[in-house]
């Protein structure tokens, strides 16, 4: 399934988890006997609700499917950044239920040994764990990223590393290290918690409602409908260009094969962030659904980001299913803004769409 990606919406994300999961026949995929790691995303000790770390209910989801399908021999490791304590953010983040409740055990990385691997003449010390696993499922967070644009599949695998190898990588410029990383570590399957992770940066705060979980076995291409989700074009993201151009994946996103298993009907929620509450402030919104909502926020804060917002002061953009009966002038997002004589079409249109239709008005 290298060119597939398999994503549903909505708010059950247990059954959502199991749904992905089915659809990918994920237990057929794995050898028998196999010593499984999942990696998750908690880059420090806040909930997955702060926008920042995986929800331990994706991952509680996928290990009770795992052990359906025989596959008991189990590990979930991760090292958390630099100056923080992973063992406090596996107590914080829920992992220590998990583990407890299914029998599997934690892994920190950062108490690990390390093995010296090269790729294209750059050296780094690898976690000795991860390279003694026979199949490593990566669950990583969809969110923005201060320093590389976005962060996904390809840069979870930083948490794989020594603390001395992760300041060398920024040393090194990140980008380069992180694709040449991934030529190092396979990663063999790819669960993304799109829930709701943050605008901007990995350490959250500013979480956007997405309610969408997506996977696949490609994390350059996973990477690129990452990418694009957040409002970037794949080549926008330098280590996912690189990925694609030394082979760890295809960043073809156009070419790709998109299996949507459900839509998400639920109404968009009220967000405390300060950032999404500014935002919002150039939407009228009535009865929006969330994964639709959270396109148009999301290409907001792109357009943010260039100084454009300013176009849409006085002339709201009208989004949601409350505007499907009506018809008129004004600046219309997704299907059901159909009446409106500038409008977007899709449901929901991709962030990148919204960011092309509202810069082009």
């Amino acid at each position: 399934m290298n060119n597939r990606i398999i994503i549903t919406y909505g708010q059950d994300l247990w059954k959502m988890t199991r749904d992905v999961l089915n659809e990918s026949e994920l237990g057929k995929i794995i050898p028998k006997g196999s010593y499984i790691g999942i990696k998750p995303n908690l880059v420090l000790a806040k909930p997955s609700s702060s926008g920042a770390t995986t929800s331990p209910v994706i991952v509680s989801a996928l290990i009770e499917y795992l052990n359906e399908h025989g596959h008991n021999n189990i590990v979930i490791l991760e090292s958390s950044w630099i100056g923080d304590s992973t063992k406090r953010s596996f107590k914080v983040c829920g992992y220590e239920d998990v583990s407890k409740k299914y029998n599997v055990p934690l892994f920190d990385i950062k108490q690990d040994t390390y093995t010296i691997k090269s790729f294209n003449g750059m050296d780094m010390e690898i976690s000795d764990k991860l390279l003694s696993l026979d199949f490593l499922i990566n669950i990583p967070v969809l969110k923005g990223h201060c320093q590389t644009l976005v962060t996904g599949a390809l840069k979870n695998m930083k948490g794989c590393l020594s603390d001395r190898e992760k300041r060398r990588f920024h040393a090194r410029g990140l980008h380069k290290p992180i694709a040449y990383l991934n030529k190092i570590i396979k990663q063999d399957f790819i669960l993304v918690d799109g829930m709701c992770g943050d605008l901007d940066f990995e350490e959250g705060g500013n979480p956007v409602q997405m309610n969408r979980i997506f996977c696949g076995t490609d994390p350059v291409l996973i990477d690129a409908h990452i990418a694009e989700t957040i409002g970037y074009k794949p080549h926008d993201v330098e280590y996912i260009q690189i990925a694609n151009d030394i082979g760890v994946g295809s960043s073809d996103i156009d070419n790709a094969e998109i299996i949507v298993l459900s839509k998400d009907e639920s109404i968009a929620k009220p967000s405390s962030s300060r950032k999404v509450q500014k935002l919002s402030q150039y939407v009228n919104a009535k009865e929006a659904c969330s994964a639709c909502y959270a396109n148009l926020i999301r290409a907001l804060a792109r357009l943010a980001d260039e100084g454009l917002l300013y176009r849409f002061k006085n002339n709201p953009i009208l989004i949601g299913q409350g505007y499907k009966a009506v018809k008129g002038s004004g600046i219309g997002i997704g299907q059901c803004t159909s009446g409106i004589c500038k409008n977007v079409a899709g449901c929901p249109p991709s962030t990148t769409a919204i960011i092309d239709f509202l810069k082009n008005l």
